[in-house]
């Protein structure tokens, strides 16, 4: 399968067949190599990811934070970057950068719930928070601290490294109206949002994307959430389930992290620290301006090319979705003393950031819309 190397001096990927990669980072406990960026030196770095080589939106922020690293570094730092099951599993990419297998991984962390329940928080829970406000509690409000102090035993470093914004609610073979609807309804939806689906009377599913589309089409399931118009579009939901809800309660701002291996990380100088930072911050902010963008495209052609019918959730489907979600939310924080804090922490934050949207951003957005119109 093909390796995908970023190289500062043309800044562009370039693909080669993949090798033993004998020449990558380290392994847990060996002596880190000495740093490059004074001496003229690269040092290659791997990375590895939950996503498919080249996947819009979620890999190419992978790939966009690879690149700025080896670029801001001036080609010191070199990272390559390996889809999933190119070195290992979609899933495992978390182990292979504990164990120094690999030294860095780009996932959605709360694929790591099975570690503890806190992990939910840096990325995304049901009626939690949009992707600005999650970036303002992790680099303001204590949450970057407690996210080191979750994953350093595990032996990373996380980062946000790219945010899909608010993802639609689903793709739907019936429409929704009531609450009643949602009984006996199958739909692939994963973390704590299938939990609050299941208290709802449906069945959450766990599938892969790649099995997504072969689901509807058999009748498996008869509802999915993916992500949002530009990824949607590309999978073809529209021909399977012509009702598309939104906006959707389980992932208001769905956070996608870096995770560098904690002895890779504390190994690097000061200045590529800072680099490493730095890329991982302009990633983050590059990926919700393009989701932004790209979703706004797709919207139109799904709506404007294929027919898709828009529709939004009733405000008691809101309401009952909203009193599970806090409850459902809520009791993550007892699974264990850091998930306590995270809870808290996280809550806290909501709370002070809500206060300014409401006065903000939010009524601005009904009064452009009464006033303007589209």
């Amino acid at each position: 399968m093909d390796r995908r190397t970023f190289l500062s001096a043309a800044g562009i990927a370039a693909v080669g067949a993949a090798s033993a990669c004998s020449q990558g980072g380290e392994q847990a406990g060996e002596q880190p190599a000495a740093p490059a960026v004074n001496r003229g030196r690269t040092r290659r770095l791997r990375m590895v990811t939950t996503w498919p080589p080249g996947f819009p939106g979620l890999g190419t922020a992978a790939e966009r934070t690879a690149r700025l690293i080896t670029e801001m570094s001036g080609g010191a730092l070199e990272v390559e970057v390996y889809g999933a099951g190119e070195i290992v599993g979609a899933f495992e990419v978390f182990d292979a950068v504990s164990n120094g297998v690999a030294d860095m991984y780009h996932a959605a962390d709360y694929y790591w719930q099975g570690r503890s329940p806190a992990y939910n928080f840096f990325c995304a829970v049901p009626m939690g928070m949009t992707a600005y406000e999650i970036m303002a509690w992790v680099e303001f409000a204590g949450g970057q601290e407690l996210w080191n102090e979750l994953s350093h035993p595990f032996n990373i470093q996380p980062f946000q490294a790219g945010n899909s914004g608010h993802q639609m609610g689903g793709w739907f073979k019936r429409e929704i109206n009531t609450l009643e609807d949602f009984r006996g309804l199958r739909m692939r939806i994963p973390g704590l949002g299938g939990e609050v689906i299941r208290q709802l009377g449906g069945a959450a599913v766990a599938l892969s994307g790649g099995e997504i589309y072969q689901a509807l089409q058999s009748g498996a399931i008869d509802a999915t959430e993916w992500v949002g118009p530009w990824n949607d579009l590309a999978f073809g939901f529209y021909r399977e389930a012509p009702f598309y809800y939104g906006p959707g309660f389980h992932e208001p701002g769905s956070a996608l992290a870096m995770g560098m291996n904690l002895g890779v990380w504390e190994s690097l100088p000061a200045d590529q620290k800072a680099i490493v930072k730095s890329a991982c911050h302009a990633a983050n902010n590059q990926s919700l301006a393009e989701f932004n963008y790209q979703n706004g495209l797709a919207l139109n052609t799904l709506t404007g090319e294929h027919g898709v019918q828009l529709r939004a959730f009733s405000d008691e489907i809101w309401l009952e979705v909203g009193r599970i979600a806090e409850q459902v939310v809520a009791d993550t924080a007892n699974a264990d003393p850091i998930s306590r804090r995270v809870y808290e922490s996280y809550i806290n934050a909501r709370r002070l950031i809500r206060d300014w949207a409401n006065v903000s951003e939010a009524p601005y957005y009904r009064q452009r819309d009464r006033v303007l119109g589209r």
